[in-house]
C-alpha cells in the first residue's frame, strides 16, 4: 500500500493528457516543462548546494566525534555524549524547527543576517546523528591491532590515523556523507521554520505548489527526486552491506 501510490506517481509522470487520473498516452512533456522551468531549476541548484554543504560539514563532525567515543578509553560522561550527538534522531523534527525558529529569529533581529548560513547550520546539525551512525559502526568492526602494530613501527598518532586508519573509515565516512545528503536533501519541516524569503529547497517549493494546484509536472519533479534518492540509497548499502 505504501509502494502503489509511488508507483501510479511514476507512471502518470509520462502521461499526455493533465490528468491524474486518465491515461492519455505516453510522452516526456511534463519532463521538459520541469527542465524549462527557471524556477524548478533554481530551487533544485540550491537543494543540491545545501544538501553538499550541510552534509559536508556533518560529516567531517561526525568522523571527529565517532573517533573521539570509540579510539578513546572509556569517560565519565562518555554516554551523555553519545545520546547528545543522536538527540536529533529522538525529538520530534517539528519541536527541532521550532526550537530552531525562535533561536535563528533572536540571531536574525540582532544582526540583520537573513543569508542562507541558517539553513546550512539548521540541516547539518539535523544530518549529524545520520553521518555519525555509519561512521562509529565502521570504526566498531575495524581491528584496531593494524593501528596497535603501526605505533609499534614507530608511526606517530597521525601517521597511523593516516596511512591505517582512515583508509579503512572511507567506506563509512562516504556511507555517512550519502546519507546525510539524502536527509538534507528531504528536509522539509526545518527547511519551512528556518528559511527566510527566496530561500525555497526543491521539497518546500514542490509543497507550496501542490498547495495550489496537483499537476503532472510536480510527478515528473518527483519521480526525478525519487531516481536521485534510490540512486544514492543503493550506493550506501552497496558500502555498508557486509562482505564475506
Amino acid at each position: 500500500m505504501l509502494y502503489a501510490p509511488i508507483l501510479i506517481l511514476v507512471v502518470f509522470s509520462f502521461n499526455a493528457a493533465p490528468s491524474q487520473a486518465q491515461w492519455g498516452g505516453f510522452s516526456l512533456q511534463w519532463y521538459e516543462a520541469a527542465f524549462n522551468n527557471r524556477q524548478v531549476r533554481e530551487v533544485s541548484i540550491r537543494s543540491l548546494w545545501l544538501a553538499l554543504v550541510a552534509s559536508g560539514i556533518a560529516t567531517t563532525v561526525s568522523t571527529l566525534a565517532a573517533l573521539g567515543t570509540t579510539r578513546v578509553r572509556r569517560f565519565p560522561g562518555q554516554t551523555m555524549i553519545y545520546a547528545l550527538i543522536n538527540q536529533p534522531l529522538m525529538v520530534p523534527e517539528i519541536v527541532t524547527g521550532v526550537a530552531l525558529l525562535i533561536f535563528f529569529a533572536a540571531i536574525k533581529v540582532q544582526t540583520g543576517y537573513t543569508g542562507m548560513g541558517y539553513l546550512v547550520a539548521a540541516h547539518t546539525a539535523f544530518c549529524i546523528p545520520f553521518a555519525y551512525l555509519p561512521i562509529r559502526a565502521r570504526l566498531e568492526t575495524m581491528d584496531i591491532t593494524l593501528e596497535r602494530a603501526a605505533a609499534d613501527l614507530y608511526a606517530s598518532p597521525f601517521q597511523a590515523f593516516r596511512h591505517v586508519t582512515l583508509p579503512l573509515l572511507v567506506p563509512g565516512i562516504v556511507a555517512g556523507f550519502m546519507l546525510g545528503f539524502v536527509i538534507s536533501l528531504d528536509a522539509v519541516v526545518i527547511t519551512e521554520f528556518v528559511k527566510s524569503a527566496g530561500q525555497d529547497t526543491l521539497p518546500t517549493y514542490m509543497l507550496g505548489q501542490l498547495r495550489r494546484n496537483i499537476t503532472p509536472e510536480m510527478n515528473a519533479i518527483a519521480t526525478l527526486f525519487l531516481a536521485l534518492s534510490l540512486c544514492i540509497v543503493t550506493v550506501f548499502f552497496l558500502l555498508t552491506r557486509k562482505r564475506g
